[in-house]
């Protein structure tokens, strides 16, 4: 008796002939039962390239400033697209031929039905995301039982392998829209500036212009509206030899839209990506025929080559960082949650130390802010603009946009760095409150970097002679419901996000004096241009601060390029006068008047519920001559403790900090908190302690947390 044949997965009976005779169809499932062929692999291409490929394309093509940032060239931008493109399609293949190899052609074809599987549930989910409010793990059902589905219709029907390979054409197409079509197309396509027309109408000064990032005016006041002297002692004296503005706006939340309107004069006219080829007339082609200039840009690139090339600072990232990064937004398109972090907060200033170990340099180079190996946490961009500052023979322009203080938030005022969870929320009281804490405390050490800036510069002798500029291209709001950089329609954002600091030193100028005209950040590149003594010959938005003011109080920004809000100049300029007791304002901390306790003092009435502390690690050997300490407390909590508990963090001994228990994005109840003082931590081990905290009729008490 024969037995029947063993169940094949790539055949199935079909009904044919008359009488519903039933006959043996072998479909064509992947590769054949024989040897390899190429249709497995332009599959993979195609359903890799529309999973893959496609969103990650399409994402850093709209965000040249990733680039721009990384110094990344065209080989380096190419070798990326290929990566992207290429690599995935190209291991799964061999993951496929392998198992033929081992297992035999069955194995291979399963191996290939499983593979296309798993990338349809991986472009599933960007779909569901994209279509849906679904998210979590029913996102993640609903994406696999769209694969499973996809997988049974390429397994029945031939007409949509067929379709499916001719689909292998689609990476193809994607690459060219990303190299003609999308905004980072600069890179590839960007031709010289035309030289400008430069009449000189005066002496040409030294010219060094610092914009610094996220950094909104009322951090640099105290509650009467003044520079906080004790805080920002550097602002402080800067301000002491240099005219304020003190009613300087920015005209966008985005950098990229805010920067080429402060370096060409003219207000956002659309989504122009932030390139010489975009904005030919700019400040750079303005002073190049005259000035010698040292450019270090951060996320525009707006200085050509002809004026910028070989400049140090131009190449700031690897191919390697590319690719960690794009792995990294990889993981948050295929997430079936939504990411709460700040694309941006990864453009990290790469520190000295970063350079020593990625060129292999001295690892004592840089100034000394405050002991031997802090100069491990500066960053090393402003490292090489400090050493371009010294005298020439040709008139100099220094231009350096530093992030700071943007986030992400890593740096306590004396320089030293902590580590951090990446994508905290920024919304809810707790969150916003915590932001606003270490933006602070960054604030703090990006006074110390202008503080050295004004130092090396009297050191040089170029000070008295100088056009010197600090401000920041845009500000952030802090305050509850209407955090971030955004805009919102009854512009209760607008003091912390429209009025950034700007201080201008006039070249021999001595004394401080307090200017408060309707400064748009327009205005600096005809202010920069009358005091460099060059004419600019194109038509600007912008008027010079040498002459009259402007009529009009109104301020312009553009929530999106090219679609200016107006907002009411003097009732908000009045509440930033108003100080950093009003804005942003959050409900009293619970238990605030614990942080400085000896444990000691403690009423301690048991144990409580066990934390679990991400970073208890770090706590067990802190060298702070590495420039790092564990400042940052954080980690999980359980359900059994309320929302909103307060919990005591002391080191050593005493409160460093009270945090409260808050849920993130995911629902997690979490704590984390900042512990600014330095001088609680010792060399060596530790002793970290937690305690929840309790009113008690009016006695606080605390029940000790196990922490592990």
């Amino acid at each position: 008796m024969t037995e029947p044949p063993a169940h094949d997965p790539t055949s199935a009976m079909t009904p044919t002939g008359p009488g519903g005779a039933r006959a043996t169809e072998e479909r064509e499932v992947g590769p054949p039962a024989g040897k390899p062929t190429w249709h497995g692999l332009l599959e993979l291409i195609a359903l890799s390239g529309l999973g893959v490929a496609q969103p990650l394309l399409d994402v850093i093509g709209r965000s040249p400033d990733f680039f721009f940032f990384h110094g990344a060239g065209v080989v380096a931008v190419l070798a990326l697209v290929a990566i992207v493109v290429l690599v995935p399609p190209t291991l799964l293949w061999g993951v496929e031929l392998l198992a033929g190899l081992v297992a035999g052609a069955v194995a291979r074809r399963w191996t290939h039905l499983v593979l296309l599987g798993g990338l349809a549930t991986l472009l599933a989910v960007q779909v569901g995301k994209s279509l849906t409010d679904t998210r979590g793990p029913l996102l993640m059902v609903v994406a696999a039982v769209a694969a499973v589905a996809a997988v049974a219709g390429y397994a029945r029907f031939a007409v949509t392998r067929q379709v499916l390979r001719v689909a292998a054409v689609g990476p193809l197409v994607f690459v060219l829209l990303f190299v003609f079509a999308s905004p980072s197309s600069a890179v590839f396509l960007g031709r010289g500036a035309a030289e400008m027309p430069v009449r000189s109408t005066g002496p040409h000064p030294p010219v060094v212009v610092i914009i610094l990032d996220e950094f909104p005016l009322l951090s640099l006041l105290d509650e009467q509206g003044e520079l906080d002297a004790d805080r920002v002692p550097n602002f402080a004296n800067l301000a002491a030899g240099s005219t304020w503005y003190r009613n300087a706006t920015t005209v966008s939340g985005k950098t990229t839209s805010a920067v080429p309107a402060m370096l060409t004069g003219r207000y956002p006219a659309g989504a122009v990506t932030p390139h010489y080829s975009q904005y030919p007339e700019n400040l750079f082609t303005l002073l190049g025929p005259e000035y010698e200039i040292e450019a270090w840009e951060n996320v525009t690139q707006l200085c050509p080559p002809e004026h910028c090339r070989g400049r140090p600072g131009q190449a700031r990232g690897s191919l390697q960082v590319m690719l960690r990064e794009t792995a990294g937004l990889y993981g948050q398109l295929i997430s079936p949650t939504d990411s709460l972090e700040d694309p941006t907060a990864s453009f990290r200033e790469p520190t000295v130390a970063d350079e020593v170990r990625a060129n292999d340099k001295d690892p004592q180079a840089g100034p000394d802010f405050r002991m031997s190996r802090l100069t491990e946490n500066q960053p090393a961009r402003f490292t090489e603009f400090l050493g371009s500052l010294q005298p020439k023979e040709t008139p100099t322009f220094c231009f350096l946009h530093l992030l700071m203080p943007h986030s992400p938030w890593t740096y306590l005022p004396s320089g030293m760095r902590y580590h951090g969870p990446s994508g905290l929320p920024f919304d809810g009281t707790w969150w916003s409150r915590l932001a606003h804490q270490r933006h602070i405390e960054q604030v703090g050490y990006t006074d110390l970097l202008i503080g050295e800036a004004m130092r090396t510069l009297r050191g040089s002798g170029l000070y008295d002679d100088a056009l010197i500029v600090v401000t920041s291209d845009h500000g952030v709001s802090f305050s509850q419901d209407v955090s971030g950089r955004e805009m919102d329609p009854e512009f209760r954002a607008a003091p912390e996000l429209a009025w950034v600091p700007l201080f201008v030193k006039e070249p021999g100028q001595r004394v401080g004096r307090i200017d408060d005209r309707n400064w748009e950040h327009v205005d600096l590149l005809p202010t920069v241009a009358d005091h460099a003594g060059v004419a600019v010959p194109w038509r600007t938005d912008g008027i010079s601060a040498t002459g009259e003011p402007r009529e009009t109080t109104d301020k312009r920004f553009d929530d999106q390029p090219g679609e200016p809000m107006t907002v009411d100049g003097p009732l908000h300029f009045a509440s930033v006068r108003a100080g950093s007791g009003a804005h942003p304002v959050w409900p009293l901390l619970p238990a605030a008047d614990l942080i400085g306790t000896a444990v000691a003092d403690l009423t301690v009435t048991g144990v409580g519920p066990t934390a679990t502390v991400a970073n208890l690690a770090a706590f067990g050997d802190v060298q702070a001559e590495r420039g790092l300490l564990p400042a940052l407390v954080h980690g999980a909590l359980p359900d059994v403790v309320p929302d909103g508990a307060p919990i005591a963090i002391a080191v050593n001994g005493t409160v460093g900090t009270v945090v409260q228990a808050a849920r993130d994005g995911e629902g997690r109840l979490r704590f984390v908190g900042l512990i600014p003082d330095e001088d609680l931590f010792v060399p060596g081990a530790n002793e970290l302690e937690l305690f929840l905290v309790a009113d008690d009729g009016g006695a606080v008490t605390a029940q000790r947390m196990p922490t592990g």
